[in-house]
């Protein structure tokens, strides 16, 4: 399970090097990495899938239980590949030579407005992996949990936390540091009090 350390020593930097950087590529354009966007989204829905139809499948609890952890195991791939190449973005831990735990969450910066790096349907296509999939193994673990399915359990929870891994860490990536995610709580829950107050002056 992943932790950070607790003196918080977490980096945000640019992500790789220039020649990623300087890709002429505009954002509007198809998808340009078909096979990452694909196997983003095959071993997810392929887990949920065999979730379902495992019991109709095999009658065995063992094997249903390795497949559908293999089919999540994609954490590595997102965290590193697919996430990398559909939106630019990537998180990884590294150990200093005084030995203190650092989690790093890179981010690509894109050179200009016209050169766009990252394809708006690539893009459209990660964050709704990323973002179903864990919603979904949320429910199954309630509706495991009320079903009195206990054996379950076990192999719900461990997807939660695989994705629910990679969701945090693309998206500490996506907004940067937790002063970042601070700062746009407040300014979210500032809004929402502002235009209720502002809405209530009006009908007054």
């Amino acid at each position: 399970m992943l932790q950070q350390d607790s003196n918080d020593n977490t980096k945000d930097v640019s992500l790789f090097h220039a020649e990623e950087e300087t890709t002429n590529r505009p954002r509007k354009v198809k998808i340009r990495h078909p096979v990452a966007s694909f196997f983003h989204l095959f071993f997810r829905v392929s887990a949920i899938i065999v979730y379902f139809l495992c019991e109709l499948l095999s009658s065995s609890f063992i094997t249903c239980m390795v497949t559908i952890i293999l089919l999540s195991c994609d954490f590595w791939a997102v965290k590193n590949v697919t996430g990398r190449l559909m939106v630019g973005l990537r998180w990884w831990n590294h150990i200093d030579e005084d030995g203190k735990s650092h989690w790093v969450f890179e981010s690509r910066k894109e050179s200009s407005q016209e050169n766009k790096t990252v394809s708006e349907a690539e893009s459209r296509i990660f964050w709704l992996g990323l973002i179903a999939c864990p919603v979904l193994w949320v429910i199954f673990a309630f509706s495991a949990l009320f079903s009195f399915r206990v054996k379950w359990l076990a192999v719900v929870f461990m997807d939660v936390v695989l994705q629910g891994a990679n969701l945090y860490g693309d998206f500490r990536c996506k907004v940067g540091s937790r002063k970042n995610l601070t700062s746009m709580a407040t300014l979210y829950f500032g809004k929402q009090f502002l235009r209720q107050n502002t809405g209530d002056d009006q009908t007054s």
